[in-house]
């Protein structure tokens, strides 16, 4: 691995670590976020990280904030503990709320209970947020679920929809526009206000779905409206 260091702004500068998305990114990618947190201290104004880059903002002049990354990467090695926290989240796969599930299924030569099967029997990690506050960037799914975004995106999704683009799976967060393809919905809240942080959800975070029948979704406070 040789960092990159590329001009965002004149306060900005992105560390590109990867060139292809990669679960195998993560425990590095989250050592260097650690790392160039502590080297800029209190100069450090944000830190985005990404699939593949880090986002660095800083109140010092380039050429020190440069020379700062530079030397908070050398000889970077992940660190097992620095993982993020795992979450489990439930999950109503229905096609009444995620209508995609049958042609994922047909598409994919599974059954709409394999379908579910193999998007639930394993950890996602968190890449990134992005597109909507708490929506959160997981992957990889197994390549048989892997489906190209609708090509005419939806108007509304119903906050929780659980949905799969290409090899990247989420939840939608609140009600918005979008375009994946939706297998299910789940009743957590993954934006909040009120929680510290206000994502469920951070970069580095593992998150397993746990599939559920839809009176246990009910039960958690889940909306069964039919998605449009």
């Amino acid at each position: 691995m040789t960092p990159r260091i590329e001009v965002v702004a004149i306060d900005t500068l992105m560390v590109r670590l990867f060139q292809r998305i990669d679960e195998a990114n993560m425990p590095w990618m989250l050592a260097a976020r650690q790392r160039i947190s502590t080297a800029f201290g209190t100069h450090l104004l944000d830190l985005v990280p990404s699939y593949t880059t880090l986002m660095v903002q800083f109140a010092l002049p380039p050429s020190e904030a440069r020379a700062l990354i530079t030397q908070a990467l050398e000889g970077l090695q992940p660190d097992a503990g620095s993982g993020g926290r795992r979450h489990e989240i439930p999950v109503w796969y229905h096609a009444s709320v995620g209508p995609e599930l049958p042609v994922l299924a047909a598409r994919s030569g599974l059954s709409e209970a394999e379908v579910v099967r193999v998007h639930s029997e394993r950890d996602y990690p968190v890449f990134a947020l992005g597109f909507a506050p708490g929506f959160g960037f997981m992957g990889l799914v197994d390549e048989r679920l892997a489906s190209p975004r609708l090509s005419t995106p939806r108007k509304q999704v119903a906050a929780g929809s659980v949905g799969i683009a290409e090899r990247q799976t989420a939840a939608y967060p609140a009600v918005s526009p979008g375009g994946w393809n939706l297998i299910g919905r789940t009743p957590v809240r993954l934006f909040d206000r009120e929680r510290e942080g206000f994502s469920l959800l951070q970069p580095g975070d593992r998150v397993r779905f746990v599939p559920v029948s839809r009176s246990q979704f009910l039960a958690l406070g889940g909306d069964d409206e039919a998605q449009p």
